[in-house]
């Protein structure tokens, strides 16, 4: 079992023996070299059996002549030869180790299998395994680069990185100091055969020197690892950024349900981010810039982001950027306004975003009053203040040093963080730095879209993260067998739920049909009843607008047709329905994940859902409110306010229904566990107060 004992140990090791250590390997000799140059020579030690000088230093012939104990190991031997170096490192007291060889799951079964055999000796040994596959870890405010990577950070700041890639980790780290975004850890995490992102994560919530942890990711090893994990992270107010590869990737697997179609593997990653409290982004820079404002500013009071420039340009920049994102630059209060308005030249206007203009360059005081005025408005969660920086190293004073200055004099007044922005991605470099220190300026961001669109992500993370978690409700229904379910029977369990369904008569034969649609005295829908048949209307097993004169006859022709189309399927008649109205249709379903388990969807559309591609999801348990705030997340949701005369929905009824819709699947899913696949209605049908199930849909898995 795993320990983050263990785990604090690969991340915070005092010793190290590199078995295989060898000048013919680049690794080695830039592990090697990271560890001299930070002042770990005398522990670190290289072991060879076949070489008694290796790097200009004396070798051992295995960790346990080394004769004191090892904290971490890096494992450079071939595949083969790993177990026996595990072991060896055991007998030297290592609990750690990373592996940095290949040859394992990413070359095939046979590689697999030879992961999986390591990963229970590491267990058996007691030693925590990172890797294989993977360069190392350096944890910078401790001074210890235990990685293969040239040029490692050396100037601690507060953002964590973790990369799947060790190729792209040199890049990140890279665009990190050119970006002025101080790290804290860098760590590779390769084939996480073991130790995976989620216990890493675990750790380093629990380092004060970690403000914001910062991920590129692939996949997710042991969700609920992570899960857990994340959740830590997020009520200790540590942002964590991931950038996951693949958004591209469709889900491949058949599904017997439009839910189970809809539902992609990057929708379902997406909905369980949200829920986590973990921020998504798509590139490098959003992600590590991202995690660096985080880091600074930790959870937003407000989510309104005050502007203060000395351009009108950069200030219409901003403005399209808030009004094309999810950005709020809010107006700024009457007494803020007033307060401005003193100092503000003629020329000015006091709003957001603030163009102080070049008044500012006489007065550098006009950028302190302005910075302390928008910090100190009610409605203001954060400071924008965009100004330029030095990105040439040439060693010249800074013409704007003073502007600097009276910037942080501004921020240190300011309620809330506030952050110094350049209009273009520069680089911020020592000599940037410097101007900022000495002008009191705690953080810097390169570039205003980074600026918007990093404040707007960690606005609504904070936002997710204050909110309770849904506690699960149950439902009493009645027992139901593992088999398959005609709509007749899946309707019993809906009422049995509480979920409100359009009136239906099942009828057997011809004239029972023709007797249900005089009693019902309007055109009626027909459907087959059929627990074999799931999509009734792809083999001509519905009928719509049938008068009720016609509905006998309707009858007999659609048991004929279904009939001919499966002779295979049970058919247990037909049910008579009112039809409706044309109204706002939604799918609704629970679809089951494998890693992460029941998943509620809402989408607009109906039957054309799939054509619309307009689709929320969340995990379960979700109570009203959070299928409300799965409402307003849809791209089409202005259709239930009421379009064309049409009816604002009742959203607390439409709630309530679909709410109840989870609640019944995680009663079905109590009963049979595993075996549950889905439970679809399709499509619910919302018509101001009137909110009905007009189809339902129950599938297993076998």
């Amino acid at each position: 079992m795993l320990s983050r004992e263990s785990v604090d140990v690969l991340l915070n090791p005092r010793s190290f023996a590199l078995i295989g250590a060898s000048d013919k390997s680049t690794f080695s000799t830039l592990l090697h070299g990271n560890l001299v140059a930070a002042g770990w020579e005398e522990s670190t030690f290289l072991v060879n059996p076949r070489r008694s000088e290796v790097h200009g230093r004396a070798t051992y012939p295995t960790c346990e002549a080394i004769g004191r104990p090892i904290d971490l190991v890096h494992v450079m031997v071939p595949a083969a030869a790993a177990p026996d170096a595990l072991r060896d490192a055991a007998a030297a007291g290592a609990k750690a180790a990373i592996v940095l060889s290949s040859g394992w799951s990413e070359v095939g079964p046979e590689g697999l299998q030879r992961q999986q055999d390591l990963v229970a000796l590491a267990d058996e040994l007691g030693i925590a395994l990172l890797g294989p596959n993977v360069l190392g870890v350096v944890n910078v405010g401790a001074g210890i680069p235990a990685m293969a990577l040239s040029d490692p950070p050396t100037e601690p700041g507060p953002v964590a990185l973790i990369s799947q890639s060790g190729a792209s980790c040199g890049a990140m780290k890279e665009f990190a100091a050119m970006a002025g975004v101080g790290l804290s850890h860098v760590c590779t995490v390769g084939n996480e055969a073991m130790v995976t992102v989620g216990h890493l994560v675990d750790v380093l919530v629990d380092d004060d020197s970690v403000g914001a942890v910062a991920i590129f990711m692939e996949s997710v090893k042991e969700p609920e690892v992570f899960a857990a994990a994340a959740r830590r992270a997020a009520a200790a107010g540590k942002a964590v950024v991931v950038l996951k590869a693949g958004r591209s990737e469709l889900a491949a697997r058949s599904a017997a349900s439009h839910t189970g179609a809809l539902v992609g593997d990057d929708r379902v990653i997406d909905a369980m981010f949200t829920d986590l409290g973990v921020i998504r982004v798509d590139t490098i820079e959003e992600m590590l810039v991202t995690a660096g404002i985080a880091a600074h500013t930790g959870p937003l009071k407000r989510p309104g982001i005050g502007v203060v420039s000395i351009s009108g340009g950069a200030c219409d920049i901003v403005a399209d950027l808030a009004d094309a994102g999810s950005a709020e630059l809010p107006e700024l209060s009457g007494a803020t306004t007033a307060a401005l308005a003193e100092r503000m030249p003629d020329f000015g206007h006091a709003h957001n975003p603030l163009d102080i203009t070049g008044a500012a360059i006489i007065d550098p005081t006009l950028w302190t009053a302005s910075v302390r005025a928008v910090g100190t408005d009610p409605s203001v969660g954060s400071v924008l203040v965009i100004n330029s920086l030095p990105w040439r190293e040439d060693g010249k004073p800074f013409y704007g040093q003073k502007y600097v200055d009276a910037i942080g004099a501004g921020a240190a007044e300011a309620d809330v963080p506030v952050l110094y922005v350049t209009q273009t991605s520069q680089p911020i470099g020592p000599q940037a730095r410097e101007v900022l220190r000495s002008g009191g300026v705690e953080h810097v961001v390169p570039g205003l879209r980074l600026a918007v669109d990093g404040v707007a992500r960690i606005a609504d993370w904070s936002q997710r993260r204050a909110l309770p978690r849904p506690e699960e409700q149950r439902v009493a229904i009645p027992a139901v067998d593992a088999q398959p379910l005609s709509e007749a029977a899946a309707r019993e369990h809906l009422v049995a739920a509480g979920i409100p369904v359009v009136p239906s008569l099942h009828v057997h034969d011809a004239e029972a049909a023709g007797k249900a649609a005089a009693e019902l005295g309007v055109p009626v829908a027909m459907k087959i009843v059929s627990s074999d048949i799931a999509h009734k209307s792809d083999i001509g097993g519905v009928r719509l607008g049938v008068d009720p004169d016609g509905a006998a006859a309707e009858y007999d022709s659609i048991i004929a047709v279904c009939q001919a189309a499966r002779p295979d399927a049970r058919l247990d008649g037909v049910l008579v329905s009112p039809m409706r109205d044309a109204a706002v249709e939604l799918l609704v379903g629970v679809t089951r994940d494998e890693d992460w388990g029941l998943l509620l969807a809402v989408g607009l559309g109906g039957v054309l859902v799939e054509v619309l591609d307009d689709v929320v999801l969340a995990p379960l348990p979700a109570d009203e409110e959070t299928v409300r705030r799965m409402l307003d997340r849809l791209r089409g949701g202005a259709l239930l306010d009421g379009v064309r005369g049409r009816p604002a929905a009742d959203r607390a009824a439409l709630a309530s229904a679909i709410a109840s819709i989870g609640r019944l699947a995680s009663a079905l899913a109590e009963q049979h566990g595993a075996a549950f696949d889905s439970l679809e209605i399709n499509p619910l049908r919302v018509d101001g107060a009137t909110v009905e199930a007009l189809d339902a849909l129950v599938t297993w898995r076998t």
